[in-house]
């Protein structure tokens, strides 16, 4: 583990205009110098660390290219101000020493609140309607075309709901009694792969079966890349939706395109991408190509409130104290 020899730190915020920088209030005798950057492109990272004791980042990208002891000599900590760590190599920052936390549960609230809207959105079809309402192209007749799934069936209401939740953190917790709250009947699934499932649990290829609405809030990584492809979306009802609010990559955006246009599902919304910022160049949900679908996309910003950036700077501050004082994180991840 780094030791805190130095009691004069280089702190390096690399995007500090999605989630600015708290005072840090360091315990004495630690003192420290800031250098903040409102946001840093790929090729700016190397330059901006290569002096930091610290860095605080949210999104940018730090691979082992970055920790090694040539690039960044000084490197003891870097403190990510998101739930996700998947932008910072772990088993690099392990192999030398770095110590890293992060700051979970600070959005929670946000993250549930948004994925209501887009459940509502979606299922009513906000964002298609709004867009043929706007171009002058709605007509009456249009309403049953419009509004009813796949299925010919008129929307359903959320007590006609089954909610399936993949990723049962915070997040997920928090969806489950908001769902039961507005009517919804619940599912927590279980492990792709397992064909039981713990006591609470459903198994995921049944879940993916009976669900009409399904929420994914869960970490990415090589497990969770493409966990919904063409084999889920074939095995969903008509009627289903699916809402995603926890990383690009988990749900295969191509196949998930193919099968709003197929009509094998309903409807598709998310906050997230593959490759961000999602554009009609870097996502196939983005563009003249998915004109007339279900889908509602949002950039990444379910996170977005005023307590969740009050949340960040708190847990920041504790992760930065608590290293100072004890060497490790208060919320450690390495």
């Amino acid at each position: 583990m780094a030791q805190n020899t130095n009691t004069h730190h280089i702190v390096v915020a690399l995007e500090a205009s999605i989630v600015p920088v708290p005072p840090l209030d360091l315990p004495a005798p630690h003192t420290y110098e800031l250098r903040e950057y409102g946001r840093t492109r790929p090729e700016e990272i190397a330059e901006r660390v290569k002096d930091a004791d610290v860095i605080i980042l949210t999104i940018a990208q730090i691979k082992a290219d970055m920790l090694r002891p040539e690039m960044t000599p000084r490197l003891k900590m870097v403190a990510v101000v998101a739930s996700g760590t998947d932008c910072v190599d772990l088993a690099a920052c392990r192999a030398r020493g770095i110590v890293v936390g992060n700051t979970p549960h600070c959005n929670t609230v946000s993250v549930v609140d948004h994925a209501v809207a887009l459940y509502f959105a979606t299922r009513r079809s906000v964002a298609l309607l709004h867009t043929m309402v706007q171009s002058g192209e709605w007509r009456k007749e249009m309403l049953h075309n419009t509004l009813n799934g796949p299925d010919g069936r008129a929307p359903r209401t959320c007590r006609d709901e089954t909610l399936g939740i993949i990723g049962y953190g915070a997040v997920g917790k928090l969806i489950e009694s908001t769902a039961k709250g507005l009517g919804m009947k619940v599912l927590i699934s279980g492990r792709k792969g397992d064909s039981t499932a713990a006591e609470g649990r459903t198994p995921f290829d049944t879940l993916i079966r009976e669900s009409s609405v399904i929420v994914l809030c869960l970490p990415r990584s090589p497990e969770t890349m493409n966990l919904i492809s063409n084999a889920e979306l074939d095995a969903m009802k008509p009627y289903a939706v699916i809402v995603n609010v926890s990383r690009g990559g988990i749900v295969d955006e191509k196949a998930l395109v193919a099968a709003l246009k197929s009509r094998k599902i309903a409807g598709y919304s998310t906050d997230v991408y593959e490759q961000e910022p999602a554009n009609p160049d870097s996502s196939p949900l983005v563009g003249p190509d998915v004109a007339g679908l279900n889908i509602v996309t949002t950039p990444h910003v379910a996170w977005c409130a005023g307590d969740t950036i009050a949340n960040y700077n708190r847990a920041t501050k504790e992760n930065i104290a608590g290293w100072l004082t004890t060497g490790r994180p208060k919320y450690s991840v390495v």
